[in-house]
């Protein structure tokens, strides 16, 4: 059974339990009151993160501080004068292996960028910390894509665990695997990269707020704070937690003083990648609308999965049905997703470059997390990145 369906299975398990009555969930922390999501603190950081629905103007700063520290470092002036690299790496679970192979190749092909931003969601989330810190952790990145089973990811709980628990799998054993490779010297490089002025943002999705939240991982890495690590290693685990399949991971706050615990999962809830808002790249607009040189900049986005139709033959009963329903959801929020980032580097002056999974690669999961599969995934990124990846100029179906 492919991964894709174990989570679409749960997704209509849920609804269902959700029907019955006298079934109540597990017992966790006072939720953050309604409306102060914002003003919510996990390590006392002003800038940990950032809620781009009620609050752009801080993540837009956030940018602006670190573009900042860049000019210094470079002896240049101007925001525009700057020939930024951007990099998004989408969800995709399994088929993260894509992109992990793809940047190991590119490494091994000799002009793969240093990264002065770079987004994660779900399994991208899982990436990101690598490809921010470049070629000298590739060596992690094939492990964490090549060298794990099912049993390093999750443990299966049963189908009983619909109505009496917060997850058909629990993900005790990602978070292990997280652990051993995100250390402390790991932790140390993230640190210099923000202090040099390059970003690191993984996004998750906070359910009592119904809000996408996009964490300052390189911020927290620098903060020196003893609780640093443990907090980057839950951020990962929970961008990566599909919810219903795996169980969200819980987070102790503070407002006003007093504690909460917020429960986040997956990022993929809202957006499947995302690069930057719009607002920071205003200097850039200014000078091309006034005719005046800008710097080269270049966006590469890495979609974990085909951005074709998948064709199936739907059976005609509920569960068929809606799972399809979902499926097709997920699938059309990854390609608006890559719409919304080609336009905006569009209007942008910015390169943009997409990669993602064709049509040529024709092997079905068999199994969650299922090492032959994710293994041939990974070579077939590795081999094109290493003979220099052909970029695609736009979104399929863009003309």
């Amino acid at each position: 059974m492919s991964s894709r369906r174990y989570i679409l299975r749960v997704a209509m398990g849920g609804a269902l339990a959700a029907m019955v009555p006298g079934c109540s969930g597990l017992e966790r922390g006072r939720p953050v009151p309604t409306g102060r999501a914002t003003h919510a603190q996990v390590l006392g950081l002003a800038n940990e993160r950032f809620f781009p629905f009620d609050d752009i103007d801080s993540l837009e700063r956030e940018f602006v501080a670190a573009a900042t520290r860049q000019l210094t470092l470079r002896g240049s002036r101007n925001l525009a004068d700057l020939d930024l690299k951007l990099l998004a790496v989408s969800g995709g679970g399994e088929d993260g292996a894509f992109g992990a192979g793809l940047l190991c190749g590119w490494s091994d092909q000799g002009d793969r960028p240093t990264f002065d931003v770079v987004t994660g969601v779900s399994t991208g989330a899982l990436t990101a910390p690598f490809a921010y810190l470049g070629p000298a952790y590739d060596a992690q990145l094939r492990h964490v894509y090549t060298g794990i089973t099912q049993k390093d990811v999750l443990l299966e709980r049963g189908l009983t665990a619909v109505f009496f628990d917060d997850a058909l799998a629990d993900n005790a054993p990602l978070f292990k695997t997280i652990s051993q490779v995100l250390d402390e010297r790991m932790l140390a490089d993230i640190g210099k990269g923000y202090q040099a002025g390059r970003l690191l943002l993984i996004g998750t999705t906070d359910l009592d707020a119904q809000q996408p939240v996009i964490w300052n991982v390189g911020a927290i890495a620098a903060s020196g704070n003893p609780r640093a690590l443990d907090v980057i290693r839950r951020i990962l685990l929970a961008s990566a937690a599909v919810p219903g399949a795996f169980p969200p991971t819980m987070f102790d706050v503070t407002l006003d003083g007093k504690p909460y615990q917020e429960m986040h999962v997956d990022g993929g809830a809202f957006a499947q990648s995302f690069l930057y808002p719009a607002a920071v790249t205003v200097h850039r607009r200014q000078r091309m609308a006034a005719r005046q040189p800008v710097a080269h900049a270049a966006a590469y986005v890495i979609r974990n999965g085909r951005l074709d139709p998948h064709w199936a033959d739907v059976r005609r009963q509920m569960l068929g049905i809606a799972g399809r329903a979902i499926s097709t959801m997920i699938s059309a929020s990854g390609f608006n997703d890559m719409l919304r980032i080609y336009n905006t580097t569009r209007q942008d002056g910015i390169d943009f470059n997409l990669a993602y999974i064709g049509r040529d690669f024709d092997l079905v999961l068999p199994a969650p997390f299922d090492q032959g599969y994710m293994r041939a995934l990974f070579e077939y990124g590795y081999v094109r990145g290493r003979a220099g990846y052909h970029w695609t100029k736009r979104p399929p179906f863009v003309r």
